[in-house]
């Protein structure tokens, strides 16, 4: 990435993008985010899940509002491995293999180490082909025999390797633009940590009764969020988290967050919605709306399984989701500063 852009969520946003974390294997990038909230004073939990989370006591009979952003990101899985050593992977989460592309991937071994491969379709000097999990191997220069020396076997997994991740940064230096290998949900993950930061540096705490989780196994299920709402039962549950730009939405690439309204699983909550809105328009930034037919959230899927009321999700928005995603940024300060406010003013004044 060039400077001079040393933006506090962006810097936050390359460490965890540093750490890979394919659903069910976030240990890693837990581990950093437990480190940071301990090094500014909190006392981060961790559940059976692998969920992390703080908590806040907030004012009595106030709701209790879960904000949320996942840990997870989309890779793939080996699933089997040839007589060569080449291994064969299908998709864990949301990764196509043409959004993917030729060139290095990262397996997590049962050692704990990062194995690096090339993910390969064959040569075009031959019939064409469109490429999919069926007709992509990954090359690593091993044996079987090594590869289980290494500790890969079907059902490792694997991400896109971490060099080819980093962002850049594209057009005008008043406002550029941001891309990035999938910032879902890193930045939903920076964000909720830069937020955690100014309420303990401002001596501030959220009006409600809050739990602040950074969940696992969203791409795959929402399973972490599941879990947790099970356990706590939150009245209001706020996914912070990326709005695709599809050719179902009218959104924009600027600085203006975004409310989902709908998606493949129901209706968001209209008043919070119109709450965000409002905060935003005070604060003179704007809020986008947005519905999908076919997306869900962790918010959306935690309500599914019955353990919360009323939901939102809220983040930035992105251009070629599921790849290298592109957005805008002064979007992060304008999605931190819309969060900080509801946080800190709003006292569940809607809420049943």
């Amino acid at each position: 990435m060039t400077e001079p852009y040393d933006h506090p969520t962006l810097e936050l946003f390359q460490e965890l993008l540093e750490e890979p974390s394919p659903s069910g294997f976030e240990d890693q990038i837990a581990a950093l985010i437990m480190d940071k909230l301990e090094s500014w004073g909190y006392e981060p939990v961790t559940d059976a899940a692998g969920n992390v989370f703080v908590m806040f006591d907030g004012q009595p009979e106030a709701p209790l509002v879960c904000y949320a952003a996942h840990m997870d990101e989309i890779g793939f899985m080996v699933n089997r491995i040839e007589a060569d050593g080449r291994l064969r992977a299908i998709r864990h989460g949301g990764l196509m293999p043409w959004k993917a592309g030729e060139g290095p991937v990262e397996i997590l071994t049962d050692r704990g180490e990062r194995l690096m491969g090339v993910l390969s379709f064959g040569s075009t000097h031959g019939p064409s082909q469109t490429p999919t999990w069926e007709s992509a191997s990954i090359m690593t220069g091993l044996t079987p025999e090594e590869l289980n020396e290494k500790g890969v076997r079907p059902g490792s997994p694997g991400v896109l390797a971490r060099h080819v991740c980093q962002p850049v940064i594209l057009g005008s230096n008043d406002d550029p633009l941001v891309g990035a290998w999938t910032f879902d949900d890193r930045l939903g993950c920076a964000t909720l940590l830069r937020a955690l930061k100014r309420l303990k540096d401002d001596g501030n705490d959220p009006l409600c009764p809050t739990i602040v989780a950074f969940t696992t196994r969203e791409e795959v299920g929402g399973y972490g969020a599941r879990y947790l709402a099970s356990l706590h039962m939150p009245d209001i549950f706020i996914a912070v988290d990326g709005a695709p730009m599809t050719a179902e939405t009218d959104l924009k690439l600027d600085g203006r967050p975004v409310a989902w309204a709908k998606d493949q699983l129901g209706p968001y909550d209209g008043q919070l919605i119109v709450d965000l809105i409002e905060i935003g328009r005070d604060l003179e930034i704007g809020v986008q709306t947005a519905t999908y037919g076919s997306n869900a959230s962790d918010a959306s899927m935690a309500m599914t399984a019955g353990g919360v009321g009323r939901i939102a999700c809220f983040g930035h928005p992105r251009e070629n989701s599921h790849g290298f995603e592109v957005t805008r940024l002064s979007v992060f300060d304008n999605m931190l500063e819309i969060l900080l406010t509801f946080m800190t003013r709003w006292d569940g004044r809607d809420a049943d």
